[in-house]
């Protein structure tokens, strides 16, 4: 396979990039901080062949470029891991920031969008592979604060289903993965650089790692061709659901 990975400099992006290079499959990795993926590279090379971009995914003009601009060798890639995404604030949406929003809705929908109908027709011209989405159980359960980012999700949810839709008898496979409390860089970017407020969302508590993550995406695509799995939430052991919000004498 060609695995390209999105937001592959950290987190989910950079443990996926490991696991696939383990099993010795060709990379592209894209993400805006080149000098992170440089260094991840390095540690790959000696394992698999590997493809850097400087990408930024709500760059649409470079986003539809990509393809045509790869090295022939990288050219057909058969496995797309949309994982560029991020989480800015965590204020009431009375409060709430803007520009954050916009930031959130330009990067985990309209990034994502760019790249699936970027690569899409390449996907579909060579006979098969698999879309990968990382979305979120904020997609599906609301928290105080979530606002945008867990509409953002929600989005990626419905696109997903309705990929599945569009590609029946293509042999493309859709999967969203929806990950819960994973301790990654999301909580240092969502708080902006604060990493003692970061640190304090996973205290007493044992979170998911990127490289959970990392296993469950590379699992989805090593299953036989014939099998889809369409969507998978996954949460560590310490998180589940809580009892709904009711405000009494308001």
């Amino acid at each position: 396979m060609t695995v390209l990975i999105t937001g592959a400099s950290s987190g989910f992006g950079a443990a996926s990039a490991e696991r696939f290079a383990a099993a010795g499959e060709k990379l592209i990795l894209a993400a805006r901080r080149k000098d992170r993926l440089e260094e991840l590279a390095a540690r790959l090379r000696d394992k698999t062949a590997v493809h850097v971009v400087e990408l930024d995914v709500r760059d649409r003009a470079a986003v539809f470029a990509l393809p045509g601009a790869l090295p022939s060798e990288f050219a057909d890639v058969s496995v797309l891991v949309n994982n560029a995404g991020l989480a800015l604030g965590l204020e009431g949406a009375a409060e709430a920031d803007i520009e954050d929003w916009e930031v959130m809705v330009d990067t985990n929908i309209k990034g994502l969008m760019y790249m699936t109908r970027a690569f899409l027709p390449g996907i579909v011209s060579r006979g098969g592979g698999h879309v990968v989405n990382l979305g979120s159980v904020a997609g599906s359960w609301p928290y105080p604060g979530g606002n945008t980012y867990g509409g953002t999700k929600a989005f990626v949810q419905q696109f997903s289903r309705n990929l599945r839709n569009d590609l029946a008898g293509k042999n493309v496979r859709v999967t969203n993965i929806e990950p819960g409390m994973c301790e990654t860089e999301f909580s240092v970017v969502r708080f902006e650089g604060d990493h003692d407020k970061a640190a304090k969302v996973y205290e007493g508590m044992k979170p998911l790692t990127g490289e959970d993550i990392a296993e469950i995406i590379f699992w989805v695509t090593s299953l036989p061709p014939h099998v889809n799995v369409n969507q998978l939430e996954v949460m560590p052991v310490a998180q589940s659901w809580s009892a709904f919000s009711v405000s009494r004498d308001a």
